[in-house]
């Protein structure tokens, strides 16, 4: 199954384009959040990681909607 995230940051944002481009894209369920990228508190992408199951796949409509940046981490 395909799950579609989306998200804005800021108030004159809209979801219209990310809601198009995932339906476009067959997704079968779209979280949505008006969120920073910043923020690390972000309970509807954590709702849909949570929803995966083996086989299904993740759509964004720019990467940069999962995050602000990637850290990194030392093991």
């Amino acid at each position: 199954m395909r799950v579609g995230y989306a998200r804005v940051s800021t108030d004159d944002q809209t979801r219209d384009l990310q809601r198009d481009a995932l339906k476009r894209a067959k997704c079968k369920e779209i979280y949505e959040e008006h969120a920073s990228g910043k923020k690390t508190a972000r309970p509807q992408l954590e709702a849909c990681l949570k929803s995966l199951r083996d086989g299904d796949t993740l759509i964004v409509w720019r990467l940069d909607r999962l995050g602000r940046s990637l850290g990194t981490s030392s093991t």
